[in-house]
């Protein structure tokens, strides 16, 4: 069996599936100018949770140094969530950052109110519905991975019972989960599918008693939206003995040895389009989707476990991903 990986191209836009992280303080990390930096560029990423959660935010700060790497921006990085947003906002645009990036759904209502005072500063987040000239909302089609691992889950399960982790429950978390139902439903009609919110992206324990609360109710295949307390969710998995799929970073190698694939996201080329639009002055207040056919997701099975996976899951999990990129297959996605 082979691995599935997609080959990022260059990016004309940008798309986050947002997601939400726990609520821990502020903290910002200053990183070192890159040598030959434009003083006039500097970038700021807001995250729901630490840049260190090896998913969401840590896929976004990749982003981020892709940024510094290869245009010499000046960066930082602070976490913000809540009451927290506006101030870490208005902040970064008074020390005259070009670009604000708050990575999550719940970002762009800030936005678009701090926007206003404002107007030589981009605001943009990871999906929501509201734009103004200077405020832009994005998001991976994220949901095409997890059709695909639900695809998946649904042709491998045995109890007929797969399971969906999150966080905080917000709309671009359910819109994944829809998706890994409906691909999980398209292989297996009539499978259950158990879906838990914990209400943090941070707590490890909590995520680990949900994902045995599903196990125990049957599920053998579990995915998550939990941020930094995924691996409470692995551990689960591997304490239970079913398979678990990574989310937005690839997770595969994580220590657990349970993650039979991951449905990613490839940052750092999307983030970087951005940052360039931005400096040269064509950046333009709206909302962005890119999926599969951009190279923006991919959907990676895990090549130490490709001995898990029968040949005909394999063989029916790339056509159906072929179909996604033709236009033939439209995965359903929510609005917001």
């Amino acid at each position: 069996m082979r691995a599935f990986t997609l080959i990022g191209t260059a990016m004309a836009a940008l798309i986050l599936a947002g997601c939400t992280g726990g609520a821990k303080e502020p903290t910002s990390t200053t990183e070192t100018p890159t040598t030959g930096q434009t003083a006039d560029f500097k970038v700021a990423l807001l995250t729901p949770g630490p840049v260190s959660d090896a998913g969401w935010s840590a896929m976004a700060y990749d982003g981020l140094k892709a940024i510094e790497r290869d245009m010499g921006a000046e960066i930082n990085n602070q976490e913000a969530k809540d009451t927290q947003i506006k101030d870490a906002m208005r902040s970064y645009a008074q020390k005259g950052y070009r670009l604000v990036f708050g990575h999550g759904f719940e970002y762009n209502e800030p936005a678009i109110e701090v926007a206003k005072d404002f107007p030589n500063t981009i605001f943009v987040s990871s999906s929501g519905g509201q734009t103004a000239d200077n405020v832009g909302a994005f998001r991976f089609y994220l949901e095409q991975g997890f059709y695909l691992a639900g695809y998946m889950a649904g042709l491998s399960s045995k109890s007929g019972k797969v399971a969906t982790i999150g966080g905080d429950d917000v709309p671009s978390i359910r819109s994944t989960f829809k998706a890994f139902k409906a691909g999980a439903e398209a292989a297996k009609p009539g499978i259950t599918v158990i879906e838990v919110f914990t209400g943090s992206g941070q707590d490890i324990a909590k995520a680990k008693q949900a994902t045995l609360g599903a196990i125990s109710e049957g599920a053998d295949f579990v995915i998550h939206q939990a941020n930094a307390a995924a691996q409470g969710v692995f551990d689960a998995c591997k304490e239970r003995g079913v398979w678990a799929f990574g989310a937005n970073l690839n997770q595969n190698d994580n220590p657990s040895g349970v993650v039979v694939a991951s449905a990613t996201i490839v940052a750092g080329p999307a983030f970087l389009n951005l940052a360039k639009s931005v400096k040269d002055g064509t950046f333009k207040g709206g909302i962005a989707l890119m999926g599969m056919d951009q190279g923006a997701i991919d959907f990676v099975v895990n090549p130490a476990l490709q001995d898990k996976l029968s040949p005909e899951v394999v063989t029916a999990v790339e056509e159906t991903r072929a179909k996604i990129l033709s236009g033939e297959l439209t995965v359903a996605k929510d609005e917001f």
